[in-house]
């Protein structure tokens, strides 16, 4: 089960100190958010919650860009350092590139990135072990499952989310070896992570072939796959934010990435001078994924089921129970 605690984890994690320039001018805090919106009710919105929350406690507000365009990533960090601000955070592994080549030329600016690694001094690089969060949905999905076969929708066919893919895989045979794991991804191009009109053909289809609980680790696309599994009573799980409340009773659990928590950290952090560049792996250890159980789902995950999962979760932790990072194989 997530716990919604990373305090100290931005504070404290990263080993390479902000330029000392930074405590001298007034904080002023931007966020660059990724395609497929704010609103996406994922990722993006994840981010998002976590800016609001900063903004609600600090009373500070954030400058905030949505890129609707590949060649708007540059021009939205650039614009937000050009303007002032002195700490910007990447929503997405995308914006890596053009934010290298941003933080070069603004280095009294600090930036913190979700998703990818950016190696220089004025960058702090936020990543995740959804491999980690997705193993213990995939036990769920299997241990629900009344068919063996359970599904898979990504969003943009790319190693992250193949990492997604196979921590599900790995999880559902690990309760049932022979269930069967049908995947697909949504497309290879940025649009791939908003159209729930795919989503939800896709995952119509994978209802047809016998899946009876699908995973969407799909940003915006995933809602269509979540309405189809609602019109079929068959079971969805989400993705990065808990999507539970989206359709209770057939959400049978959400794989939460701590976005939020990360976003709120680094603001809060920067805002403190205690910000610090590096990088951060956050997993089940650090409470940076898990899986949500909330009044919207506590009916569908049985005490057995979540004595299960939560010994997994202790098992992986203790390092016990390896789960395969794809991004990783060699």
């Amino acid at each position: 089960m997530i716990r919604a605690s990373l305090t100290a984890i931005a504070m404290a994690a990263f080993a390479v100190a902000a330029p000392a320039a930074a405590a001298t001018i007034e904080f002023s805090p931007a966020v660059v958010f990724d395609m497929g919106g704010k609103f996406d009710k994922s990722f993006n919105e994840a981010a998002y919650a976590g800016a609001e929350r900063f903004k609600k406690e600090s009373g500070v507000a954030y400058r905030e860009f949505e890129v609707t365009q590949e060649a708007q990533r540059d021009q939205g960090l650039r614009n937000m350092a050009r303007r002032g601000a002195n700490m910007i955070i990447a929503i997405g592994f995308a914006q890596a590139t053009p934010l290298e080549k941003v933080a070069k030329e603004y280095k009294h600016a600090r930036f913190t990135i979700i998703d990818a690694v950016v190696d220089l001094p004025n960058v702090q690089s936020v990543v995740f072990k959804e491999h980690e969060g997705s193993f213990l949905v995939g036990m769920a999905a299997a241990m629900a499952s009344k068919t063996n076969k359970v599904g898979f929708i990504g969003g943009m066919d790319i190693p992250l989310i193949r990492k997604f893919a196979l921590g599900y895989v790995e999880g559902a045979k690990f309760v049932n070896p022979a269930v069967e794991v049908l995947q697909n991804m949504t497309g290879t191009t940025p649009a791939a992570w908003n159209d729930p009109t795919k989503g939800g053909e896709l995952a119509r289809s994978q209802f047809d072939r016998g899946a009876d609980v699908i995973y969407a680790a799909a940003g915006g696309t995933g809602v269509g796959v979540l309405q189809a599994a609602k019109d079929g009573k068959k079971f969805a799980i989400g993705v990065d934010s808990n999507q539970n409340y989206l359709h209770p009773g057939t959400m049978l659990t959400s794989m939460v990435k701590r976005v939020d928590v990360a976003v709120y950290e680094a603001f809060k952090s920067a805002q403190a001078n205690k910000w610090k560049g590096g990088i951060s792996n956050l997993g089940l250890k650090e409470d940076g994924v898990g899986y949500s159980l909330d009044d919207h789902n506590k009916s569908l995950i049985t005490a057995d089921m979540q004595k299960r999962l939560d010994q997994a979760r202790t098992d992986i932790i203790a390092g016990k129970l390896k789960v395969t990072d794809y991004t990783a194989k060699k």
